[in-house]
């Protein structure tokens, strides 16, 4: 195997490891993401202060956006989800 392809397939599974949809909320949530974007130190807690009800990335797609948008907005310092979704993958990200 040459170097060229060692590194695209290093580099492809980099990118799947950082997939935000295939990493746990809770890992690519954190404590100190949380704590730092809003008055929570946890993604349940987050969830449960607006009667959400979510452990995977496909519940949180079941949750209505308009609500789900509202609610951010109201409980941390972004906008809507795609913001705050957009700022933790990339925090977890330059982590790994």
């Amino acid at each position: 195997m040459s170097f060229d392809d060692l590194l695209m397939e290093l580099q492809g599974q980099k990118a799947a490891q950082e997939d935000p949809n295939k990493v746990s909320l809770a890992k690519l949530f954190s404590e100190a993401f949380m704590s730092r974007h809003s008055s929570y130190d946890s993604f349940d807690a987050f969830l449960e202060k607006g009667n959400f009800q979510a452990k995977t990335h496909e519940d949180i797609a079941k949750i209505p956006d308009e609500l789900f948008d509202r609610h951010i907005a109201r409980e941390t310092d972004f906008p809507d989800w795609k913001s705050m979704l957009n700022a933790a993958t990339q925090e977890y990200g330059r982590q790994q």
